[in-house]
């Protein structure tokens, strides 16, 4: 009897194991071939609208990929790591205006600055993106040293206010043209590659999100990302392990701007124009309405924000000024009913929710 009983126990402990096994593995597939979906139908369908002579369609896929890169960026300093940023406008903006500045200059063959030593500008795209991330990290690096020693509301309207100084600082900037803004009469280059062309530059920009989530993916997956999991979760726990959540967070945070910098000026190069409105706090908040309906802390989250808010952005607001209405209402129902966010309710919950 004994045996038995044992026996059946055993089976059923098997059974169970089989059960959960197979229910992860279902729930990957399905996770899997959405992402893959997401990914797929972005790069598919622009080049379908190219070859068919839409050009519109291929610079509303690319600016689609240039806002879900920003949210990337957001997404790591708010889903990953705890840190709920009201000011990432401002390395956008930065990112965009480091872009038209350059090009301005390298337009006029004028240089940004003489003395003491002379910087001029250019219309090499590396030069610009990496002068973008470098001011972005420095500026995040300025920003986070001091609201990272905060926590909650008084961290949101720390990152806020110093974002609205440089919003305000652009808009009293006279040279580069002040609240009117910027144009851009050149696209900057890239070498070997004609970046003018419509197909080409979002294959550029479809490159620099699938790298973004990329690094967010290998990052979240280290040592690194393992303690930044546990700052957000319990940074007590995690100083009594001896590991400070400050430097953590600060490194989060800068990474996050740097991305979130790079999408800015690949978006002023899109639109051939930079003005303050990418550094105000509305673009903040547009940034985490994205994050919130594709889900926070998910990879793919910003991608699946980015199509939904464009798409309604782009399709209602032709047919009505108060398209943000609708906005309002699928938000509302995202975060009542649907928590993780579309993503979430696509692909299902993680097995961390």
């Amino acid at each position: 009897m004994t045996n038995n009983t044992s026996t059946s126990n055993g089976a059923s402990l098997s059974n169970g194991a089989s059960h959960s096994t197979t229910k992860a593995d279902s729930h990957f597939d399905r996770k899997g071939l959405v992402q893959i979906a997401l990914l797929g139908l972005l790069l598919l369908l622009p080049v379908a609208a190219y070859l068919s002579g839409q050009i519109y369609y291929v610079n509303l896929a690319s600016r689609i990929t240039i806002i879900a890169m920003a949210a990337v960026g957001l997404n790591l300093a708010i889903g990953y790591g705890g840190m709920v940023s009201f000011g990432h406008a401002a390395y956008f903006g930065l990112g965009g205006y480091v872009a038209g500045i350059s090009a301005f200059h390298a337009f006029n063959l004028t240089p940004f600055m003489s003395w003491p030593f002379t910087v001029p500008g250019s219309d090499s795209m590396p030069v610009v993106w990496l002068v973008s991330v470098l001011l972005c990290a420095l500026l995040a690096l300025a920003i986070g040293a001091i609201s990272l020693r905060t926590t909650g509301v008084y961290f949101i309207m720390i990152t806020l206010a110093f974002a609205q100084m440089i919003y305000y600082f652009a808009n009293s900037w006279p040279t580069y043209g002040g609240q009117d803004g910027l144009p851009i009469y050149i696209r900057n280059t890239l070498p070997l590659i004609d970046s003018s062309n419509a197909l080409t530059y979002f294959l550029i920009c479809f490159t620099g999100l699938v790298l973004a989530m990329a690094i967010t993916s290998r990052l979240m997956k280290s040592r690194f990302g393992a303690a930044l999991t546990m700052a957000r979760l319990n940074d007590v726990r995690l100083a009594t392990a001896g590991i400070n959540p400050y430097p953590i967070r600060l490194v989060t945070f800068v990474i996050s701007a740097a991305i979130t910098g790079l999408a800015g000026a690949l978006y002023a190069d899109l639109n051939g124009f930079v003005s303050p409105a990418t550094l105000s706090w509305h673009f903040s908040g547009e940034l985490m309405v994205i994050v919130i309906l594709g889900g926070v802390g998910r990879l793919y989250g910003p991608l699946a924000g980015a199509v939904l808010f464009v798409m309604m952005e782009t399709l209602l607001g032709g047919i009505t000024e108060y398209w943000q209405l609708f906005l309002g209402l699928v938000l509302l129902g995202v975060v009542l009913f649907a928590k993780h966010g579309v993503l979430g309710w696509l692909a299902g919950r993680e097995r961390h929710e």
